[in-house]
């Protein structure tokens, strides 16, 4: 591998985007990768804004991820996608999460949610995998396995092979919670094999 490699995940609190991440950086840590990661919280107890940052390659000197620069973008949720995408560079890739968790600014009527987020990513030359993450969570039988399905999307990107991340899911997730995990990843890599044109 040459260069690093910046990955932005966001999305709202509750999300399990934290967890995602320290997952994800674990992973490339066990693939011999020098890896730094930083988030920022915000409301995230009142479902505000998560934002966690990672960079991984042979040497990485900050956590930050500066504008334009950004490989992948993970959005847990459409709205946080966009809030974000000044970190990616040009022709970048976005594996977004179908689901809407509408800010306050939307509820309360003051904004509109953009009409098909998606659309507006491809516009804007990304490659665009929508993952309808809630949806897979649900037929795998665990709600709060998005956050693990759209790591499974994103895993096909990474230098990390997926023996990996399944062994790191095994030390990371609660015993009696790992098979319905693992179950959740495999579902959420296949979900990336092509991007929606």
């Amino acid at each position: 591998m040459t260069g690093n490699f910046n990955i932005v995940f966001s999305g709202v609190g509750g999300q399990g985007i934290l967890l995602a991440s320290e997952i994800t950086a674990d992973a490339v840590i066990s693939s011999g990768l020098d890896v730094k990661k930083s988030e920022v919280h915000g409301m995230a107890q009142r479902g505000g804004s998560v934002v966690a940052h990672l960079r991984f390659g042979k040497k990485v000197y900050s956590p930050l991820i500066e504008a334009g620069t950004a490989d992948i973008q993970v959005a847990f949720e459409m709205l946080e996608s966009l809030r974000y995408l000044a970190l990616l560079k040009p022709g970048g890739t976005v594996i977004v999460n179908t689901q809407k968790i509408p800010p306050l600014s939307v509820s309360t009527g003051i904004l509109d949610y953009p009409a098909d987020v998606p659309a507006e990513l491809r516009d804007r030359g990304f490659d665009v995998y929508p993952v309808d993450a809630l949806e897979v969570a649900r037929a795998v039988g665990e709600v709060r396995t998005v956050n693990i399905v759209l790591m499974g999307a994103m895993s096909r990107f990474l230098p990390v092979t997926e023996k990996v991340f399944l062994d790191t899911i095994r030390k990371r997730v609660k015993p009696k919670f790992v098979d319905v995990n693992l179950e959740a990843f495999r579902k959420g890599r296949e979900m990336s094999a092509a991007p929606v044109a």
